[in-house]
């Protein structure tokens, strides 16, 4: 199973891809914003989850939720945002773009495990 995380912290993505590593999760691709996430989905067809962070530059996460759900292609694959976006109305925002699942920062290993289990 590959997964792609998107997140412009890179001690945020390597605290994901450290916990996915302990969930035996090893094919993991990272990017830095928005853009770069719609790139590397485009040269791989075979990424199976998605997570990713709001608040990034180039293109957000919200923004690249909804590019993601516009392609038939990407219809099922399970989004997961891992954000410091906490409220109840970005919550719905997000569930309404076509997220999956959402974990508010800071997070235990066991409720990425739990959200990401609960996608699959």
């Amino acid at each position: 199973m590959k997964l792609l995380v998107v997140d412009d912290s890179s001690t945020m993505r390597r605290i994901i891809k450290n916990t996915l590593a302990r969930l035996e999760f090893k094919d993991v691709l990272e990017a830095e914003h928005g853009l770069e996430a719609w790139k590397i989905l485009g040269e791989n067809d075979d990424i199976d989850v998605l997570i990713t962070d709001w608040n990034m530059p180039e293109m957000n996460g919200l923004e690249l939720v909804k590019k993601v759900r516009a392609e038939k292609k990407y219809a099922d694959m399970p989004i997961i945002m891992v954000t410091t976006e906490g409220g109840k109305a970005e919550v719905i925002t997000a569930l309404r773009a076509g997220v999956n699942n959402y974990i508010v920062k800071p997070f235990t290993p066991q409720v990425l495990k739990e959200k990401l289990e609960a996608v699959l």
